[in-house]
């Protein structure tokens, strides 16, 4: 784990593409953390302990001081704002702001939560949520089609935000990796753009920190 003049903060959760990310920004900020190698559906997340921290018995979870926040993007852009550092893109003007956050809700909405999750729910998690291939196969078409409008803005492009590398690619790189495991096809300048980003230290040590613990 890295270290940096800050209080120790605790990251709840790990093994799933969204606890990658606030353990991805943690990397990137240098900053000094302890992960709680916690695995969704484990009955770790039913205990009284982290029940008392988080009623919503969900991860990723972070802990800093008086801050209790779940929501891996919530939980990335306090991190972001709460403590400098790095070359994440922070957003000075209210257009920027607002397009970075387009970006996010995007990714977040159609491509994570509507798309790849749905997918999880009816395939990984089948003996939850029950087999359902129509609802696998509509949902990696979903999937393929919203990559496409964010493969045609990758073209000649290395970033999602013409500033440069932000919380928004974090998100996408996430949902990249996921849609692979899955068997999604990725479009050249898709392909092209992870490669790009699966270089950077930070993300590297963020991965093996996220998939290797023991959960």
């Amino acid at each position: 784990m890295s270290s940096a003049e800050s209080q120790c903060i605790k990251i709840w959760g790990a093994g799933t593409s969204r606890t990658l990310r606030p353990i991805w920004v943690a990397e990137e900020l240098g900053l000094r953390y302890e992960l709680m190698p916690i695995a969704p559906r484990s009955g770790e997340t039913k205990t009284v302990e982290f029940t008392n921290l988080n009623r919503k018995q969900k991860i990723p979870f972070l802990v800093d001081g008086e801050v209790n926040l779940s929501e891996s993007l919530a939980i990335c852009r306090y991190l972001i704002e709460a403590y400098p550092g790095g070359d994440i893109l922070r957003p000075e003007s209210l257009i920027d702001r607002a397009k970075q956050d387009e970006w996010c809700c995007y990714i977040y909405g159609e491509i994570d939560e509507s798309g790849l999750y749905v997918m999880r729910r009816h395939r990984d998690l089948a003996q939850i949520y029950g087999e359902a291939p129509e609802a696998v196969s509509s949902s990696a078409d979903y999937v393929r089609r919203h990559f496409e409008v964010v493969s045609a803005h990758l073209e000649n492009r290395k970033y999602l935000m013409p500033q440069g590398f932000s919380l928004a690619d974090m998100l996408l790189m996430s949902c990249l990796d996921w849609a692979l495991a899955y068997d999604i096809e990725l479009a050249p300048s898709l392909l092209a753009y992870r490669e790009n980003l699966s270089r950077r230290p930070a993300f590297r040590r963020a991965m093996q920190t996220n998939y290797s613990v023991e959960i």
